[in-house]
């Protein structure tokens, strides 16, 4: 459990969470790692600390440095108990450290864990110089919770974003260097696509205090740290903060006797013959949170269900709960399915993707079987819809 050192006297010190498939219903096939950071100069900071069933990794990093018990102040960026697990048990430690957050950091540390810790509250634009150090906070609310922050250690052009810039990516390798592109961009737009997506706003923002400072790494809260594809990463979220759609459709569905899937495809069928790329994806086979990550670029969204007891399918339901939560602007909707004699299941698809403020298609309603004429008639009918 050896430390990484990011530039001279400043460490990854964190934890690598191998094992972990779900962050609170995002699926996380990679696993995880809650990124610590130790900085040695005349007062010795750490920078967040682990989730706490992975303290002691993180001790142990820390202990190859320097004596914890030296640790002068501890950063929490962020009171979520993926960042602040730790603190109870460092705090224990690190006896005369100070905890260094911002002004709603410090409800939300108190009302959590009920200690009065030695607080220190700072507001955007607050240094505090630890020798030859600085170290200079600016506060993010809403990016992604009210109490988010960012800490820049000026000198070593180092930015300790917090969650953005993120992604869940259990390995060894710490730099983004060590790994390729494809799968930090895939992992990243997931990240956004289900933590980060309702706060474009605030995102924006950020990214306009962020890009006045002369940043070289920067070094999330989760998965790799980003220096070789820094300017990558960055526009990025520029794009997806200002909910950049392509000229794609993404259509969800589940199915009871493939009915609503043949209409998935009558309507995939639409789409192409209009010259725009198409993505089927089964609810059955497809988990939420794969699913939005297709959807943050799309500028068709088309949810299909079979009609069940007067209602939704469970995982459309699911489905729309979870889509309209993460709140995608600027988009079209499309609502289909079939159904045997009610049909409730189109409009009440249809009241949710109006309900998100998206332009909506006219509903496409098969009783019972669609035949190849109908099949054939939907796709021209999509088609139409887009001119």
């Amino acid at each position: 459990m050896l430390p990484v050192e990011i530039k001279k006297d400043v460490y990854w010190v964190g934890a690598v969470d191998w094992d972990l498939r779900n962050f609170h219903g995002y699926l996380t096939q990679r696993g995880s790692t809650y990124n610590s950071y130790l900085i040695i100069d005349e007062k010795v900071t750490l920078v967040d600390t682990v989730k706490e069933h992975l303290f002691d990794e993180m001790l142990e990093r820390i202990s190859q440095v320097i004596d914890p018990a030296k640790i002068d102040y501890i950063i929490s960026n962020h009171v979520e108990m993926d960042h602040s697990g730790g603190l109870p048990q460092i705090i224990k430690i690190a006896k005369n450290a100070k905890i260094i957050t911002s002004p709603n950091g410090k409800k939300g540390l108190q009302k959590h864990f009920r200690q009065e810790w030695n607080f220190q509250v700072v507001s955007s634009g607050d240094s505090i110089c630890i020798g030859s150090k600085t170290l200079k906070f600016l506060l993010t609310p809403m990016v992604h919770w009210p109490d988010s922050m960012v800490t820049c250690l000026v000198q070593e052009k180092i930015l300790f974003s917090n969650d953005a810039f993120g992604q869940h990516i259990a390995s060894v390798q710490r730099f983004d260097k060590q790994f390729d592109f494809g799968i930090l961009e895939e992992e990243a737009k997931k990240y956004y696509a289900n933590i980060v997506l309702p706060y474009g706003v605030q995102v924006k923002k950020a990214l306009d205090e962020v890009l006045k400072m002369d940043i070289e790494i920067v070094a999330p809260s989760h998965g790799i740290i980003w220096q070789k594809y820094l300017k990558q990463i960055v526009n990025l979220y520029q794009k997806w903060a200002d909910n950049y759609t392509e000229n794609k459709a993404v259509i969800i569905y589940d199915t009871m006797w493939h009915s609503t899937e043949n209409i998935a495809k009558a309507i995939k069928n639409g789409f192409e013959q209009s010259d725009i790329s198409a993505v089927m994806l089964n609810l059955q086979t497809n988990h939420i949170s794969d699913v939005m990550k297709e959807l943050l670029t799309a500028k068709y969204i088309c949810v299909g269900s079979s009609t069940l007891n007067n209602g939704l399918l469970p995982k459309v339901a699911a489905f729309l709960s979870y889509m309209k939560g993460l709140a995608p602007k600027n988009r079209t909707g499309l609502s289909f399915g079939s159904y045997g004699w009610g049909g409730q299941s189109i409009e009440l698809i249809n009241e949710v993707l109006t309900d998100c403020g998206f332009t909506i298609m006219e509903p496409i309603k098969v009783q019972y079987l669609p035949d190849e004429q109908t099949l054939t008639d939907i796709s021209k009918s999509v088609k139409g819809g887009l001119r």
